[in-house]
């Protein structure tokens, strides 16, 4: 009789966008590839369809209710799951469900993984408590290392319970030689920009501490020295309901001067094909990115990054003066410091073409041989396979 195939259910709140999406798509993806099955249960977005064309199987599902009594229900329906789907580990991606995916994985004796995404706000202590079960699995997956040292100070985590795997960029997809011109040019000319005009990249939800006022003041900065010249800056992001922030953004714009020089284009698909045409892209993040994903793909493409220099970033762009000028790739700021990213932004754009092709190669090569999604699918296969006695990452290849 042929051996069972290792089931692994992930739960996810929505698969609209985000890094834990992607994640949680990717995870599906390797599961398969090494011969398991692959099971995703969450409220279903624009990204769910992906599920299935990799393979897997995606459950609608209530993931991202909050209500006690509704994650109560939803313990007992992934108790059940796990039985008559013959579940073999549960991975948790979010905090609300993970509640009731740790009640229901210790009911059925399964496996309890989670991955701590995000740099939790834990202003309270209900807040630190709802927060802690993303410290409960049986590993603790940490997309950085900066996230570890978070999990450990939080919660007094076991350093051994917790395994550093960092958030996996695709070399083929996000590779400045597989965008087609008919690709760029359909973004510029949404965006309304000229085949020459130098293209400043923010791709960010639209939320405060992802720093779009920041890069507003900025380039009002630039502008006033005469420094921004033709470019646009694109802050490119779903407003995902905030449609107050976003006006707020709007009135910052047209107050600085610089409607036509900023716009807003709102969700983009193509990320690839945005950060190829891009002359510049920026994580002006005012709060710590975990890990934050847009400085790995915009090296991966060979475009020059600035990022804050809080959270993981500081991690993934190696920037003076942390490594010697032939290693550079990138740039690192303080948060909310506008004067210091106008001034970044424009040693950015001053780099001939030469310097910038230099550090392009060089932030690729480093992107895709520290943080290659190939590696970050067998590091997580690797995780199952300590817990269930496995050999996916060794099927995966």
């Amino acid at each position: 009789m042929a051996a069972k195939r290792p089931t692994i259910l992930q739960i996810i709140p929505e698969l609209d966008t985000g890094g834990a999406e992607l994640s949680a798509i990717e995870i599906a993806d390797a599961v398969v590839r090494a011969g398991g099955r692959a099971l995703v249960l969450s409220e279903g977005g624009r990204l769910a369809p992906r599920i299935a064309a990799h393979g897997g199987e995606f459950i609608p599902f209530a993931a991202a209710t909050k209500n006690p009594v509704r994650m109560l229900w939803n313990a007992h329906a992934i108790r059940r799951m796990i039985a008559d789907e013959g579940v073999d580990l549960v991975h948790a991606r979010s905090r609300a469900p993970a509640w009731s995916a740790l009640i229901a994985a210790r009911r059925a004796g399964v496996p309890f993984v989670t991955t701590y995404h995000g740099a939790y706000n834990e202003k309270t202590r209900l807040k630190r408590a709802y927060n802690a079960v993303m410290a409960k699995g049986d590993t603790v997956i940490a997309n950085s290392a900066y996230t570890k040292r978070l999990v450990e100070e939080r919660y007094g985590t076991a350093p051994g319970r917790i395994r550093v795997i960092y958030r996996g960029v695709d070399g083929t997809t996000f590779d400045p030689a597989a965008i087609s011109e008919q690709r760029k040019a359909a973004l510029r000319a949404g965006w309304r920009a000229g085949p020459d005009t130098r293209i400043i990249l923010q791709p960010a939800r639209l939320t405060s501490w992802k720093g779009q006022s920041t890069v507003i003041a900025a380039a009002r900065l630039l502008e006033a020295d005469s420094r921004l010249g033709d470019s646009l800056i694109v802050l490119a992001g779903d407003d995902q309901g905030r449609t107050g922030y976003r006006a707020e953004l709007e009135s910052e714009v047209a107050a600085a001067g610089l409607a036509g020089k900023v716009i807003l284009p709102g969700h983009v698909d193509d990320i690839p094909a945005a950060l190829a045409v891009a002359h510049l892209a920026v994580v002006a993040s005012t709060a710590p990115e975990a890990f934050g994903r847009v400085a790995t793909e915009a090296q991966a493409m060979a475009c020059p990054v600035i990022a804050t220099n809080i959270g993981a970033p500081p991690e993934t762009v190696a920037a003076a003066p942390n490594v010697p000028p032939g290693e550079i790739t990138g740039w690192l700021v303080p948060p909310g410091d506008a004067a210091t990213l106008a001034d970044t932004m424009a040693e950015a754009l001053s780099l001939s073409p030469g310097a910038r092709a230099a550090l392009g190669a060089r932030a690729r090569a480093r992107a895709l041989g520290r943080f290659g999604l190939d590696s970050m699918r067998r590091e997580t296969l690797d995780v199952y396979d300590s817990l269930l006695g496995t050999r996916l990452a060794a099927a995966y290849g």
